[in-house]
C-alpha cells in the first residue's frame, strides 16, 4: 500500500511532525510538495496538509487515508519545499507556518480551483459562415460588429465586448441561435494592470553609477551565490544602477524580486518599473485580496512574470529562475516578521540565492549596523556611491534647541526657525516634507492634582488623545480601545486635566492656525486606512496640490519628490533613548532618510531638527550624513557590550491573562531553561537575562514577561531552544513564544 508521510498545516509546534496517511490509487498523482487534506486528531478534522514523503508499506493498521489533493500546479515546488524546512529549521516554527508563509491563503482553504476567476470567452460555431452572415440583412447593428470582429480575431473576451457597447444578452442570445459558442477562461487578477509598458529608455549612469554597475555585473556574472551592500548617500541614484542591472538578468531570461520595506512605497516603485516592463510585473503585499495574492503567485509559478516587487513576503515569490534579489533600504525592521515563522528577509533571500546561484544586493544609505559588518568583513561585497546624482548637494543640516524655544516661551511643536523656513515655501512654489514619529492630538493626559496618567484599560500604556470634527477622544496605539475625553479626574474628582506631548494632529492644526495659506497633508495611520490611500496621497502631493507632507515614518522611506527642499524633523528624541540597544541606529537611520529628502531635484535642500538634547552625537553625525563615522563608533560600543553582531540575541516571551499563574510559569521556565543548558550545552558561551517584564507589561488584556540570551546560534543552541518549545508545559493559560535575533527589544 502506498503511504504519504506529511506535514499538516495549523498544528502547534510540539505536535509538528510527519504523520503517515494512506493514499488510495485515484490519488496516483500525489508527489513531495503536493497539497492534501487529511482527517487529523481525535475528531478527524479535516486539515490542509503537505506531502513529504511517500513510501510502499504492507503494515497500515490504523492509519486513516488522504482524503483529496489540490492539482500539481498547486504544489511546492522542490525549492520552495526545502525552503520551509529552512524556515522551520531556523525560525523554529510548525513546518506548517513556514508553508503558510510561502503560499497565498487560498492555496491552503481546501479548494484552490475555487479561488480562480473565470470570464467566458466567444469563438465563432463555425468560422467559415461568418461572411454569409455578414451578407445577410442582419437587423442588430450589435450582432454585426460581433461577427466582424470574429472575422479579424479568433476570439471575443468581455472587456473587447463592453468595448464594442454589446451587452452579455445579446452574446447569449448569438449563442442560441448558433452562431457562436462559449468557454469559460481563466482570468488573473491584478490590481496594477493599469500601468502600461512605455518606451525603454536607455539609463544613462554617472561615472561613479557606472562603477558600482560594473561592479554588480561582475558579482552577477559569476553565476554563484553572491552578496553585495550598495552602499548610496541619499539620492545617489541607487535606482538607476538597480534598474540598469535588472536590464542585464531580465534579458537573459531569469526574475528579478525587488523588496521594498513598506506599502507606501510601493505605488511609486510599481509606477517606475511597470512603465519599463509592462504586464510582465507581480505585486506582492499583505494589503491585496486573498485572490489578487492567489494570482500574483500563480503568474510567477507558470512563468508570466520578470520581476516581482513587494514587501517581504514578496521573496517567497515562487519564480522558476531567479537570478537577482533586492532589498531597498536594507535596514529598516519592517524585513523581520513578528509573527510565526519569525524570518528576516534578508536570511530568506541569502537561502533563496544559494539555491538559484543568483546575486542579493541589499541597498541603503543607512546600512544595518550587522550587514556593514559583513561587507567591511568582506562577507559582502561593498559597493559605494558617495556623491548625489547630477552633481546635487548633500541638504544642508541645521539643529535648533527646543529648550531655548521653551525659555523663549514657545510652546508649540513648531520652532521660530522652522517657521520662517515654512513661510518661504508658497512664494518660492515649493515644498516641505514634516517628520514626527507621533500619532495623535497629545501624547498623554494627566491630572495636574493628583498626577493620575489616562492608561488603558488593557494595556500599560497611556492613552493618546485625537480631535476629530466628530468629536475628541482618547485611543490606545496598541489594542485599539476608545474612550471619550473625560471631563474630570477619575482618581481624585478634580477637573485639572492637562495634555503633555505632540502628536501629528496636533502639528497639523498648530501649522494650519500659523500658516492659513499653507495647504498641510497629514499622512499617518489614521489618515491611510484602506490601500489605496497612500497612493492617492503621495500622488496629490506629487501634483502640487499640498505644500506640506506632515507624517509619521511613512514620510520618511525613499519617497522622491522634486519640489521638496526643506526636510525638518519635530522632535529628534523620541526614538534615541527607548531601552533598546538598536535605539542609535534607528535615530540615525530616520533622521539621515528625512534630511535626504529635500533638494533632490535642481532645487538646494535644507533641513531643520528640533530637539530638546542638541548636543547628542547621533543626531550631530545624522545632521553631517556621516554614515562611517556613526558605524565606527556604534560597532566599537557594540564590541565593548557583546552585542550583534558580535553574539545572536534570543527572545522567550510568556503572556497570559492571569499574572500570578504567569509570574509562576515564568519561574519555572527559568529553572528548566538552567537545566536545560546544564545537560544539553554546558560548553556554550550563554548569558541570560530574566525573567522581567516587556517593555509594555500589559498588551491586549495579557500580562507579558521574557528572558533574553546572549548566545552564538549553531546546531546545538537551536536545539536547545527547540526542546524548550517541545518539552516545557503549557499550563496556567501561559503561552511560550520563541524569537531569534528579534528587531525589537
Amino acid at each position: 500500500m502506498r503511504v504519504a508521510g506529511v506535514y499538516p498545516v495549523g498544528v502547534p509546534y510540539c505536535a509538528d511532525r510527519r504523520y503517515d496517511y494512506i493514499l488510495c490509487d485515484s490519488l496516483a498523482s500525489v508527489r513531495r510538495g503536493s497539497l492534501v487534506t487529511v482527517p487529523f486528531g481525535r475528531g478527524n478534522r479535516r486539515y490542509p496538509a503537505v506531502v513529504a514523503s511517500l513510501c510502499e508499506r504492507e503494515d497500515t493498521e490504523g492509519l486513516k487515508a488522504v482524503l483529496s489533493v489540490e492539482e500539481d500546479r498547486f504544489s511546492l515546488t522542490e525549492e520552495l519545499f526545502s525552503l520551509a524546512l529552512f524556515l522551520r529549521e531556523h525560525t523554529l516554527c510548525p513546518f506548517g507556518d513556514a508553508v503558510r508563509a510561502i503560499l497565498p491563503p487560498a492555496l491552503l482553504s481546501g479548494g484552490a480551483a475555487s479561488h480562480i476567476r473565470t470570464l467566458p470567452r466567444y469563438r465563432p460555431a463555425d468560422a467559415g459562415a461568418i461572411p454569409a452572415l455578414l451578407a445577410s440583412s442582419l437587423r442588430s447593428r450589435a450582432y454585426r460588429q460581433v461577427l466582424e470582429y470574429l472575422s479579424e480575431h479568433p476570439s471575443l473576451g468581455g472587456r473587447e465586448a463592453a468595448s464594442l457597447g454589446v451587452s452579455p444578452a445579446q452574446l447569449s442570445a448569438m449563442v442560441k441561435h448558433g452562431w457562436l459558442t462559449v468557454e469559460r477562461e481563466e482570468e488573473f487578477r491584478n490590481p496594477y494592470a493599469g500601468y502600461r509598458e512605455g518606451v525603454k529608455e536607455a539609463i544613462a549612469l554617472s561615472r561613479a553609477q557606472q562603477e558600482a554597475y560594473a561592479a554588480l555585473l561582475r558579482l552577477y556574472r559569476r553565476h554563484t551565490a553572491s552578496a553585495a551592500l550598495l552602499f548610496g548617500v541619499t539620492g545617489s541614484g541607487k535606482t538607476r544602477v538597480m534598474m540598469k542591472l535588472m536590464d542585464e538578468v531580465i534579458a537573459a531570461k531569469r526574475q528579478v524580486i525587488l523588496m521594498v520595506p513598506e506599502i507606501a512605497l510601493t505605488p511609486q516603485t510599481v509606477g517606475i518599473f511597470c512603465r519599463r516592463y509592462g504586464e510582465r510585473v507581480a505585486v506582492i503585499h499583505s494589503s491585496l485580496s486573498d485572490g489578487e495574492r492567489f494570482d500574483a503567485w500563480r503568474r510567477c509559478r507558470e512563468g508570466l512574470v520578470d520581476l516581482v516587487i513587494g514587501t517581504r513576503s514578496a521573496v517567497f515569490a515562487p519564480l522558476p529562475d531567479i537570478g537577482l534579489i533586492l532589498l531597498d533600504e536594507e535596514h529598516e525592521h519592517t524585513y523581520k516578521s513578528d509573527a510565526d515563522p519569525k524570518y528576516h528577509a534578508r536570511d530568506v533571500a541569502a537561502h533563496r540565492a544559494a539555491y538559484h546561484r543568483a546575486l542579493v544586493i541589499f541597498a541603503s544609505a543607512t546600512p544595518s549596523l550587522e550587514s556593514f559588518y559583513k561587507a567591511e568583513k568582506g562577507i559582502y561585497t561593498l559597493v559605494p556611491l558617495r556623491e548625489r546624482f547630477g552633481g546635487k548637494r548633500l541638504p544642508d543640516a541645521e539643529i535648533v534647541d527646543m529648550r531655548s524655544e521653551l525659555r523663549a516661551g514657545n510652546t508649540s511643536p513648531i520652532s521660530a526657525r522652522l517657521a520662517e523656513e515654512l513661510s518661504c515655501l508658497p512664494e518660492a512654489g515649493e515644498q516641505a516634507i514634516l517628520f514626527l514619529n507621533r500619532r495623535g492630538y497629545h501624547a498623554v493626559l494627566h491630572c495636574r492634582n493628583c498626577g493620575h496618567i489616562f492608561e488603558c484599560p488593557n494595556c500599560s500604556v497611556s492613552m493618546t488623545h485625537h480631535s476629530e470634527a466628530r468629536g475628541e477622544y482618547l485611543l490606545c496605539h496598541t489594542c485599539g480601545h476608545r474612550e471619550p475625553l473625560p471631563g474630570k479626574c477619575p482618581e481624585c474628582g478634580a477637573a485639572s486635566i492637562s495634555f503633555l506631548g505632540a502628536g501629528t494632529q496636533r502639528a497639523e492644526g498648530e501649522l494650519s492656525t500659523r500658516f492659513p495659506t499653507l495647504r498641510v497633508m497629514r499622512m499617518d495611520a489614521d489618515t491611510t486606512s484602506t490601500k489605496a490611500s497612500y497612493e492617492s496621497m503621495l500622488e496629490a502631493f506629487r501634483a502640487g496640490e499640498a505644500d506640506v507632507l506632515l507624517g509619521t515614518q511613512m514620510v520618511t522611506k525613499g519617497h522622491d519628490f522634486p519640489r521638496v527642499t526643506l526636510s525638518g524633523v519635530l522632535l529628534a528624541d523620541i526614538s534615541l533613548h527607548l531601552p533598546d540597544f538598536r535605539a542609535a541606529e534607528r535615530t540615525f537611520s530616520l533622521l539621515t532618510q528625512v534630511i535626504g529628502r529635500a533638494g533632490r531635484a535642481d532645487r538646494a535642500g535644507h533641513a531643520v531638527i528640533q530637539t530638546y538634547t542638541p548636543e547628542n552625537d547621533i543626531i550631530r553625525l545624522a545632521c553631517l550624513q556621516d554614515y562611517e563615522t556613526f558605524y565606527r563608533r556604534e560597532i566599537a560600543l557594540r564590541r565593548e557590550l557583546l552585542f550583534p553582531p558580535f553574539c545572536d540575541i534570543v527572545q522567550i516571551s510568556q503572556s497570559g491573562m492571569q499574572e500570578e499563574k504567569l509570574r509562576a510559569a515564568s519561574r519555572e521556565l527559568a529553572s528548566f531553561l538552567e537545566a536545560c543548558v546544564r545537560q544539553d550545552c554546558p560548553k556554550e558561551p550563554m548569558v541570560i537575562y530574566g525573567p522581567f517584564e516587556a517593555r509594555i507589561y500589559r498588551s491586549e488584556g495579557k500580562y507579558r514577561l521574557r528572558m533574553i540570551i546572549k548566545c552564538k546560534l549553531n546546531r546545538t543552541t537551536r536545539a536547545l531552544f527547540s526542546r524548550i518549545l517541545r518539552e516545557f508545559p503549557q499550563k496556567g493559560g501561559a503561552v511560550l513564544s520563541v524569537d531569534l535575533n528579534p528587531t525589537d527589544l
